[in-house]
């Protein structure tokens, strides 16, 4: 089972870059999409149907052109719930669930700090409140995947310019923190668990020419339950995908 995960930063700007070619050269099990900026009214679904992904899901913003994450999938799931029962969270179309068997998928597409205090404080509450509502989902389901833009990059390794943005949102302190004990707390970044020490980026700045001098952030990952790490085959970034300020990543894991 492979699976792609890719903030599009806009569905539509996406495809009229030339999304549907390259993911015919890249095919993927489950394709999760975050940042679609679009509702699924807005895109023509015979455009992924001919990707083979018969069944798509939605999970849009209340608020039009702005967040939603999709997931599309060439297996129908067993189950699909859209949000977490947060309405704070439900309203930005965040967090998208998808069922295969014993294994849960959740697409997500973590706030960003960037644009103020009011919005940095929030993330910092969404983050409280998807660990907590994780921990429960945990407990029913002990096989979970969690894939998509996190809007933090873990460690040094994992940002071109760790002294300069040391107070930059996407790599605060409190931020790193909680990823960190997150991870700890039974989770594996599958990326790192392959790679340990491999220096790749997911996400670049438009400006100053920052994707040319390869000046990013790994911000987007595709994260597993300790349960399900000796499943995992190989883990990596499609960073030779243009169609986005993201790159995609992916994951294989035995059946």
């Amino acid at each position: 089972m492979k699976i792609l995960s890719y903030n599009v930063n806009g569905v539509r700007s996406a495809l009229n870059k030339g999304l549907t070619d390259w993911l015919l050269e890249h095919p993927a099990d489950i394709l999760c999409l975050q940042e679609t900026k679009a509702r699924q009214t807005d895109v023509p679904p015979d455009i992924f149907h001919q990707l083979g992904y018969a069944h798509h899901f939605w999970h849009d913003a209340q608020k039009k052109g702005y967040s939603g994450v999709a997931t599309f999938c060439k297996q129908e799931p067993d189950r699909v719930m859209a949000g977490c029962g947060i309405e704070s969270i439900d309203s930005e179309g965040r967090i998208l669930r998808t069922d295969f068997g014993d294994r849960t998928l959740l697409n997500c597409y973590f706030p960003s700090g960037t644009t103020g205090e009011e919005r940095q404080a929030f993330k910092m509450v969404f983050l409280e409140d998807f660990t907590r509502w994780l921990a429960e989902l945990k407990k029913e389901r002990p096989k979970l995947i969690i894939t998509g833009d996190f809007n933090i990059a873990h460690t040094e390794i994992d940002i071109h310019d760790p002294k300069g943005n040391k107070k930059s949102s996407g790599f605060l302190p409190e931020e790193r923190a909680w990823l960190s004990e997150w991870l700890s707390s039974g989770f594996v970044d599958t990326f790192r668990y392959r790679h340990p020490e491999k220096v790749e980026y997911t996400w670049w700045t438009f400006r100053a020419n920052a994707r040319a001098n390869n000046k990013g952030w790994r911000i987007d990952y595709l994260m597993t339950s300790a349960e399900l790490a000796p499943d995992l085959v190989d883990a990596g970034h499609h960073t030779d995908a243009f169609h986005s300020d993201h790159c995609p990543v992916w994951a294989q894991f035995n059946p």
